[in-house]
């Protein structure tokens, strides 16, 4: 197949494909219809047949960087970048062939991943999901208004000069804050310099300084546009002939060279900058009438020595929707404070790929147009040219592209406008860097180098932790731990005035029964006896270290309300000469941020103690469940788990009590009594009243009755081996063990197992309602909604009896994921999925996602209140849970991997002197049946100054705020309205932050602070998500199963969801324990002779090049040859070599960080399954119109431009 079609695949979402053949969006990677594909290796590769069926769960940001982040700096357009349909070419006809230019320079061959050596070799355009006109779905990501010509634009970023700003106003910049300047003059040569977290180093290479940054770009000392002073010289371009008054103004004076870049110094910021400054396009000569063509020793660019660090030639622009990625050129460090300059955003166009920018040319002015903006006139490629592109890099494949028939050269000239007769060619000209935008790998890698050796100790107030993908030791020093609590900020705005004006929401993601890593001690227990924990009077906060003890230690001042309480008498101890009682570091509550009180009865429900838990298993025997060998696999593999149910350290055997229930259209009750032979079956087929026909019998302890049980999972697959049974019933299996939990009168767990919409006569009885035309409508949010509020109030009841509900669903069709999932999410519970359920693929990903499920620490009948201090209060709650009041989160059950998003407002002032402080109180019955109180304290710092507060941001706990605050947004909003509500959220941040914190500079400079430098990234893989913006091939399923799933998801989870890791493995140290550095999420990234592990915390994906050496393929394969290796393999073949154990050992280590179990899917390069994988190559354009990262950040800096204006 070419590499720029793509076999259709099956729905990444596992879903049966035929409901796919009537919809009109473009698949993973169809070529346009416009220009012919690219032709690449195996041009006789037939399309298989779509795999089976597979999901891929949240579709990533896109990340070509096509990138012209530059723009008519004279231009007060606020048009937004449209990344919608392409619009009719203006004019028509083939660019005139002129002075063609081969490309015999260049030579086949593979390309490294990684840096760019000093003679690497510009390559070809990299495959891309080609934009297929009118074929986008309604629900496209748009961004408004039309655009300026891409050329225009593309040419602008082609001399850039960088630097910091002047000093930075008063008050706001500290002059300690790092900081990077970088001056890009266009051309290969660039400086770097930082004083971030390495010594000073300069880094000059290309060509020599005589010679101007492009062929044919004015020189630096030029400013592109009239009245814009030049960065460095009073030069200005003059007189033109008369131009539409769309148009920039460029003087038909000839270039002049300019003797060295010019590196500008730095002032001290509060952020690095990078600044571009826009020349007039490389082929200005050829593009503006008038212009003079330049000396012919600047033209002859291609055939210099001096090979561009840039790599490759392309446009600097990001092309439309669809349109070919710019490829990636090789990781560059990224910059602490980025400043970019994107302008006016460009219009989509239709015709040849936008990267080939010789078939874009300036046209007349668009409708709509800001002044100063030119329309695009692209022109479909006549025959045998549609190919005919600069040689840039594959990231897929890095091979080099060799002259197309047909085409004459590389640059074959501007578009004939007019009587104006046609200039001389211009030489090809370099594109931005993508890797000068912030790269997340790039501030990754630094945390974990400058933060990961020394212990995060909590003692500081407001001190900002290591970012979720570093490795460190936490020691507790009277703050919570990371792991329990991470806020988007750690400095607080002291007055709600400041904090509407940032738009930086306050809150915290708490995940209150957190795993903690081997090397630090779980939280200490406390028992105070019969009085139980000490607390304020008034606002009834616990003790922990924020209380002040007076009055020589009789009584305490409250650190949240400042009430004074009287210190009991047992509790009385006398202070030290610094006022601290003198047994504070013997008391955990008095000196750790997290600890655990032993609860009193007054703190149980009707003040009785709680009988230990019990956990029932509902199991599905209807024809799917039995026919696909599930019930032979839950009933063979709960014969061992039963030995594994969750018990406390201290204790030899679990105290969970057990029981079974199988159901169709009927329910079947199991009496597995120790003192029985043989279990007995009682059926309740009046589903309408449910009941429990047995009381002593049901729930058993599972040692007593271990053989009654085991005869009983034995005869389960033999008693519905025949059935005939399809339809099946839902709510009455919830109703039925919330009736038996009732009856032992203690709280639970149900472990139902499903497989069907639940379409037979009872309660909660469901219908399809799948309808894909609702997709991008007013209407889409109801297809998020349950369909009845009969599950709603269900949940109501679990609840109350603290029964909590894990669903496991195994559909080949659709089951209503919104509705059958109400009960879970709202009882503190899960949801597992399993499309198109099959044992031999599926089996190991259940399995061990019941086996963790079944065994991991868990609370039951749980209530948490988040208590603060006078100023701010918790206002806003997202997750699996319940609440029945504005202050109580109650959460049927509670475990280890279950987090909860809280959102703090101002009701009064802060105070700097004393901070903010938080206190998150989990009351809940242990596995035990011990009553238990979890408090995790946190303390923040609070300031006058927005630069203090956007300094000690954390983004990764930002995205996971905004995802939570969109994913239940669209319950009652359309998703693009969702979408747009987020982009002028994340605009005004950063506008607050160029407004009130940042030098004055440029408005053609994009402005971003150090510890938000990722935010755009980041939150164009959010905006790209299934959820929002849903390919074609996505059921409503899947968008509400992933829905569901991210609303708990913890920092650590929701960042590796929306920006998976991607590892290169043809380089593992097979001795030691380092893991090789990741590379960006980007098909250019991507070495044809490389192996790759991707994993996003769902699912895992072992990549294959097409050229891997055969020793490689031989360690990890067990086979020399690329075209024997089973694509449909779940788990690598144990082989005994160093290269194999350790990649198996990465693979283990990888599923034991992840709450669920990722099935590995082996991908071969060019294969029918590689448009899954390459969906989780977020910083491309995704096939759903999803913006690519540098799409992305141009718009973003529009909107910043917009508010700014």
């Amino acid at each position: 197949m070419n590499v720029n079609q793509q076999a259709h695949m099956a729905s990444p979402y596992r879903q049966p494909q035929p409901a796919l053949q009537g919809y009109s969006q473009p698949g993973y990677g169809e070529p346009p219809t416009q220009y012919a594909p690219y032709n690449g290796p195996n041009p006789g590769y037939q399309q298989g047949p779509a795999p089976a069926g597979y999901f891929p769960y949240s579709s990533l940001p896109s990340k070509a960087l096509p990138a012209t982040l530059a723009s008519d700096l004279s231009s007060n357009s606020s048009s937004p970048l449209d990344l919608g349909p392409v619009r009719p070419s203006p004019n028509s006809g083939p660019p005139p062939m002129l002075t063609p230019q081969g490309y015999s320079q260049y030579t086949q061959g593979d390309v490294q991943n990684g840096p760019p050596t000093m003679s690497g070799q510009p390559h070809r355009p990299p495959v891309s999901q080609p934009y297929l006109p009118g074929s986008q779905p309604a629900y496209h990501q748009h961004y408004g208004a039309p655009h300026t010509g891409m050329q225009q634009m593309t040419n602008q970023m082609s001399g850039m000069h960088v630097s910091a700003p002047p000093p930075a106003v008063s008050g706001y910049a500290p002059s300690s804050h790092p900081q990077t300047s970088v001056s890009f003059s266009g051309v290969p040569s660039f400086s770097v310099s930082s004083q971030q977290n390495s010594p000073a180093a300069s880094l000059t290479h290309g060509q020599p300084p005589s010679q101007p940054p492009f062929p044919g770009s004015p020189p630096l000392s030029q400013s592109p546009f009239p009245g814009v002073p030049p960065p460095g010289s009073q030069a200005q371009y003059s007189s033109t002939p008369p131009l539409p008054v769309s148009q920039p103004q460029y003087s038909s004076t000839p270039p002049l060279p300019v003797s060295q870049p010019q590196y500008a110094s730095t002032p001290p910021l509060p952020v690095s900058q990078l600044q571009y400054s826009s020349a007039p396009p490389a082929s200005s000569q050829a593009h503006y009438p008038g212009a003079q063509p330049p000396p012919a020793s600047q033209a002859q660019f291609s055939g210099s020595s001096q090979t561009s660090p840039f790599h490759a030639p392309s446009s600097s622009f990001a092309p439309p929707a669809g349109a070919p990625r710019h490829p990636g050129v090789q990781p560059m460090q990224a910059l602490p404070h980025s400043q970019y300059l994107s302008g006016p955003p460009r219009q989509p166009m239709q015709g040849p790929p936008l990267s080939q920018q010789n078939h874009v040319a300036p046209g007349p002015p668009q409708p709509g147009m800001a002044p100063g903006m030119q329309g695009p006139s692209a022109q479909p490629a006549p025959p045998g040219q549609g190919q005919g592109v600069h040689p840039h890099q594959n990231g897929a494949f890095g091979q080099m592209s060799g002259p197309q028939p047909g085409y004459g050269g590389s640059y074959p000239g501007p578009q004939n406008y007019g009587a104006q007769p046609p200039p001389p060619a211009a030489p090809p000209q370099k594109r931005l860097d993508p890797d000068s935008i912030p790269s997340p790998i790039q501030v990754i890698e630094d945390d974990q180098a400058n933060r990961s050796s020394e212990p995060f100790t909590t003692g500081v107030r407001g001190q900002a932790p290591p970012l979720v993908t570093t490795n460190f030791q936490v020691k507790d020093q009277g703050n919570a731990s990371p792991s329990y609590i991470r806020c988007t900020s750690y400095n607080f705005p002291c007055t709600s005035d400041m904090a509407k004006q940032s738009q930086v929401p306050l809150a915290a993601v708490i995940k209150p029964l957190a795993t903690l890593p081997l090397d630090e001690v779980p939280p200490y227990i406390v028992d105070h006896g019969e009085t139980g924990p000490i607390r304020c009077n008034r606002c009834k906060a616990y003790m922990c270290p924020f209380m002040q003890f007076i009055e020589g230690g009789r009584r305490f001042q409250c650190g949240f309300c400042s009430c004074v309480t009287e210190v009991p008498p047992h509790y009385f101890q006398h202070l030290d000469h610094t006022g601290k009682r003198v047994d504070c570091y013997d008391r955990p509550e008095l000196s750790m941020g997290t600890c655990e009180f032993t609860a009193t009865v007054d703190y149980c429900k009707n003040n009785k103690i709680p009988q230990p838990p019990a956990f029932i298993f509902l199991i599905d025997v209807s024809y799917n469940a039995v026919k696909s060998g599930l019930v032979d696999l839950i009933c063979a593999e709960l014969k061992t788990l039963l030995d594994y149910l969750p018990r406390e350290s201290s204790e030899a055997d679990s105290c969970i009590r057990v029981g079974f229930v199988t159901y169709n259209k009927v329910l079947h009750f199991y009496n597995v009594k120790s003192s029985l032979a043989q279990p007995q079956m009682m059926v309740v087929s009046d589903v309408a009243d449910m009941f429990v026909p047995l009381l002593d019998g049901f729930l058993v302890n599972v040692n007593e009755s271990r053989a009654v049980i085991n005869s009983l999972l034995d005869q389960i697959p033999e008693m519905f081996a025949d059935t005939r049974e399809t339809e099946t019933v839902f709510a009455p299996v919830i109703q039925a063990g919330l009736e038996a939990l009732k009856a032992a009168d203690c709280a639970g767990k149900l472990f139902i197992f499903h497989s069907s919409l639940p379409i037979a006569e009872a309660p909660g009885k469901l219908k399809n309602r799948e309808d894909k035309k609702l997709v991008g409508t007013d209407k889409e949010k109801t297809l998020f909604q349950p369909q009845t509020s009969f599950f709603g109030n269900l949940a109501k009841e679990c609840v109350a009896q603290g029964c909590c509900v894990d669903l496991f669903l195994f559909p080949n069709q659709y089951v209503d994921v919104a509705t059958l999932g109400v009960v879970p999410s709202q009882t503190g519970g899960s949801v597992y999925k399993y499309t198109c359920f099959q044992v031999p693929s599926d089996g190991d990903r259940f399995l061990n996602d019941l086996r963790r499920d079944v065994q991991k620490q868990v609370g039951f009948d749980a209530v948490m209140r988040v208590r603060t201090s006078t100023g701010i209060r918790a206002t806003d709650f997202f997750g699996a849970f319940y609440m029945s009041n504005t202050t109580d989160v109650e959460l049927a059950g509670l475990d280890c991997d279950k987090a909860v998003t809280v959102e703090f407002r101002h009701d009064d002032k802060l105070s700097e002197e004393s901070g903010a402080l938080m206190q998150c109180a989990v009351l809940y019955t242990s596995c035990s049946g011990q009553r238990r109180l979890r408090v995790h304290n946190l303390s923040v710092n609070c300031c006058t100054q927005l630069a203090d507060l956007y300094r000690n941001c954390d983004t990764d706990t930002l995205i996971n705020f905004f995802a939570k605050y969109a994913y239940r947004s669209i319950l009652n909003s359309p998703t693009k309205t969702v979408r747009d509500a987020l982009i002028n959220q994340s605009a005004q941040i950063l506008s607050c932050y160029r407004k009130n914190c940042a030098s004055p500079s440029s408005a053609g400079q994009l402005i971003l602070p150090e510890c938000m430098k990722l935010l755009p990234v980041y939150l164009n893989c959010v905006l790209k998500s299934d959820v929002l913006q849903p390919g074609a091939d996505i059921s409503l399923d899947d968008r509400a199963y992933l829905r569901q799933l991210v609303t708990s998801m913890d920092v650590a989870e929701s960042h590796v969801f929306f920006y998976p890791r991607l590892l290169p493995l043809q380089k593992l140290d097979v001795e030691g324990d380092t893991l090789p550095t990741a590379v960006r999420d980007s098909e250019e990234r991507l070495s044809k002779g490389g192996l790759y592990l991707l994993e996003n915390g769902l699912h895992l994906f072992l990549w294959v090049g097409a050229n891997v050496q055969q020793e490689l393929l031989q360690s990890v394969f067990n086979t020399p040859s690329f075209g024997q290796i089973d694509p449909s393999m779940t788990n690598l073949p144990e082989l005994d070599n160093p290269y194999s154990r350790r990649l198996r050992a990465i693979i283990e280590n990888f599923r034991a960080q992840r709450p669920r179990y990722m099935k590995l899917m082996v991908v071969k390069q060019d294969d029918k399954l590689e448009p899954i994988f390459k969906h989780f190559l977020v910083e491309d354009k995704s096939t759903s119109g999803g913006a690519s990262y540098v799409d992305f950040l141009c718009h973003m800096h529009k909107e910043i431009r917009q508010l700014l204006s």
